[in-house]
């Protein structure tokens, strides 16, 4: 039972970070953003997403 509170704290905890690390990418300028490749374009986003490892 502990293992299980610990897991869902922890990922709790990695959710909040993530969104964290993301709201401070959006609020660098656009340039910057631009040179890091930040955000990830939608085609970048599917693929790195599919498990299957297809192209779409």
């Amino acid at each position: 039972m502990f293992e299980t509170v610990a897991r869902y704290g922890a990922a709790i905890k990695n959710a909040r970070e993530a969104r964290k690390s993301e709201r401070v990418l959006n609020s660098l300028p656009l340039e910057i953003q631009k040179d890091i490749g930040w955000p990830v374009t939608p085609r970048q986003k599917r693929l790195s997403s599919n498990s299957w490892g297809r192209i779409l």
